[in-house]
């Protein structure tokens, strides 16, 4: 076996995820749609989850997604969002090339300078004072 060949998936680079921003999100439908607009999806996508879970498996390459302001969703759809869960885990088990989906706890956005949808405030700026303290 020469260097270059590799046996499993690989390790997705964490360092550069996709954020699938889900801030505003409520249903499966804004669900798919938030997909479509944030993953590398192929233009046949059906929006439904047995089509999500087949195009993230079968993706060509390692990667990494963060999935961001999902709280809402799974708070106006639990089932919805369990099934989005499971969708995500089982392509990421089925991943050839390797696929990590990390839900964000919070902290990206303000790291990142996206605003929630609907937010009016600008992002903060990493050096203006803080004048609350």
């Amino acid at each position: 076996m020469n260097a270059t060949h590799r046996t499993g998936p690989e390790a997705p680079d964490l360092s550069r995820p996709v954020v699938l921003d889900l801030h505003g999100v409520t249903d499966k439908t804004a669900f798919m749609n938030r997909c479509v607009r944030a993953l590398p999806l192929p233009v046949w996508f059906g929006r439904n989850w047995d089509a999500l879970a087949d195009c993230l498996a079968d993706m060509r390459e390692p990667m990494a997604i963060v999935v961001t302001g999902w709280q809402a969703y799974e708070e106006a759809s639990p089932d919805e969002w369990a099934t989005a869960e499971e969708v995500f885990s089982a392509a990421a088990r089925a991943s050839v090339h390797g696929l990590a989906v990390l839900l964000s706890l919070g902290g990206l956005e303000e790291s990142t300078g996206t605003l929630p949808q609907g937010s009016d405030d600008p992002p903060a700026s990493p050096h203006a004072p803080d004048v609350g303290q």
